[in-house]
């Protein structure tokens, strides 16, 4: 019985390929994650906090961050063994995506405090009003 024989570098080379892939399909799936810009930018609301609400919902990033996560952990892992020839376009989706994910994140943080604050600032503009009312009976 023979025994196969491998070669280191045929080997390295297929882990580094296969480490490569795994980084793009982690991206991929973390840019399908992301809301569409019709998503955020499209409404049905009757109202600002119907917007404000239909906003936030739409800022939902999903499993974007979990995968972007996997994409940087493959990503060093093939960079710390010098695995990748050229690696600048993935660093440079990895970036990207993470830029992206804060300021999508920090968007939604916005909305959420808006989403509260909005119906405190209706009620008391129509407790002033309703004061202005009741000062214009005497």
């Amino acid at each position: 019985m023979s025994q196969a024989t491998f070669d280191d570098d045929e080997l390295f080379g297929e882990a580094a390929a296969e480490t490569r892939e795994d980084v793009e399909q982690h991206l991929s799936a973390a840019r399908e994650a992301l809301p569409t810009a019709d998503d955020i930018w499209e409404t049905d609301a009757d109202n600002v906090l119907g917007v404000l609400n239909g906003l936030k919902s739409a800022l939902d990033v999903g499993e974007a961050p979990e995968h972007l996560r996997q994409a940087k952990k493959w990503y060093t892992l093939g960079e710390r063994a010098d695995a990748f020839e050229d690696a600048e376009d993935l660093e440079a989706d990895i970036d990207a995506i993470e830029e992206l994910l804060e300021t999508i994140e920090a968007a939604h943080d916005d909305v959420g405090e808006l989403t509260g604050t909005v119906p405190q600032l209706r009620g008391s503009l129509q407790d002033a009003h309703d004061d202005a009312g009741d000062d214009s009976d005497d």
